[in-house]
């Protein structure tokens, strides 16, 4: 394996996929080898787009699965077929990436960490928000103590409009408005992964969880899961909070998705804030730093969304490479995926949960 690029099957070739790609196509450690939709002439159309149109195309991934020259399968699936997908590739001796959220019940992931426990190839579950260039700035800067230890962090995603953003196709919208594909809301607990990844990454896991979820429904009839918000309490006397509010009259600058997300981490000595995730409102520094009296602009770092995809990738390939641990492991996944299941319950109940 070391001497040859790892072959690339990818399960799922809608909108998302586009952007998983880029890393798969310009890494020489990688190599698009095989595409599987229920969709064919979609898979052959991102095939052709992605300059990989000697790869094989299905719409059986038992037949992709079977394939020698897949070494690395790709799993791009609606949520509720997560777990189906993830099992039958480790069943296939493959290395997995796994799309988030990992799965749609605490017991599917509980399934998922020991069936890949007991494998012998690495699987991962993709998070590219841990990897976009604004957070991992505000990482090491927190790492390196530029504002002391962190006592409070505060999420802002604030869905809108834009004359920019990419259209998604309306099977993506209307499986995500069904729970029992979709697993939850599609701001709370399907794009709130990234947030709670970022709560988790920052501040570890919380001891309790309370959150009141809202219900909008947009001008196009989708049913959204906002205003929200949910309060995270964190050993050793912090706190935390994830803010969602829909603004559909907001214009986004984005490529993508019309939505625009901040960051806020207080610490003993200074305040950190990181701006634009989907997409940007204006022109803020993408990282800022309050410390000493003194504020710290950090400007010259890449913002584009995508590049969290391309690193991301670059580096599970880098672990594969050098036998590292990937990340996130299973069991991280499961630890991220709690936190959106404790404020879905603490929602329903109307109090406070123990995570």
């Amino acid at each position: 394996m070391a001497d040859k690029p790892f072959g690339i099957g990818i399960v799922g070739t809608g909108r998302i996929a586009d952007l998983h790609a880029i890393e798969y196509r310009q890494n020489p450690d990688a190599k698009i080898t095989a595409l599987c939709d229920q969709d064919v002439s979609l898979a052959k159309g991102r095939a052709k787009a992605w300059d990989a149109e000697d790869a094989f195309i299905t719409d059986d991934i038992d037949a992709l699965l079977a394939r020698n020259d897949v070494d690395l399968v790709e799993i791009l699936l609606p949520h509720h077929l997560h777990l189906w997908g993830a099992l039958k590739s480790i069943e296939a001796g493959k290395i997995v990436s796994l799309q988030k959220p990992m799965c749609v019940s605490l017991a599917e992931a509980d399934q998922l960490v020991a069936a890949a426990e007991s494998a012998d190839r690495p699987l991962r579950i993709f998070e590219n928000f841990l990897f976009h260039p604004p957070v991992v700035k505000a990482l090491e800067l927190v790492e390196n103590g530029a504002i002391g230890e962190p006592v409070s962090m505060r999420i802002k995603s604030n869905p809108g409009r834009s004359k920019t953003a990419w259209k998604v196709p309306e099977s993506a919208t209307a499986w995500r408005q069904d729970r029992a594909k979709s697993g939850g809301g599609p701001l709370i607990f399907d794009d709130g992964h990234h947030k709670f990844a970022l709560a988790w990454r920052f501040m570890g896991e919380p001891d309790d969880v309370h959150a009141f979820i809202g219900q909008t429904k947009s001008p196009a009839g989708e049913i959204l899961d906002a205003p929200s918000i949910v309060s995270f309490r964190f050993p050793g006397n912090r706190i935390g909070h994830l803010e969602v509010v829909y603004s559909p009259e907001l214009e986004v600058d984005t490529r993508q998705y019309p939505q625009d997300d901040r960051i806020e981490i207080t610490g003993t000595k200074g305040v950190l804030w990181v701006h634009g995730g989907h997409g940007r409102l204006g022109n803020p520094p993408p990282v800022e730093v309050y410390a000493n009296g003194v504020t710290t602009r950090f400007d010259d770092i890449e913002t584009a969304w995508e590049q969290s995809f391309v690193l991301s990738t670059r580096s599970f390939l880098e672990a594969l490479r050098k036998s590292d641990v990937p990340a996130l492991t299973p069991d991280q996944g499961r630890q991220v995926l709690r936190f959106a299941f404790a404020a879905e319950e603490s929602a329903k109940l109307g109090q406070r949960v123990k995570v």
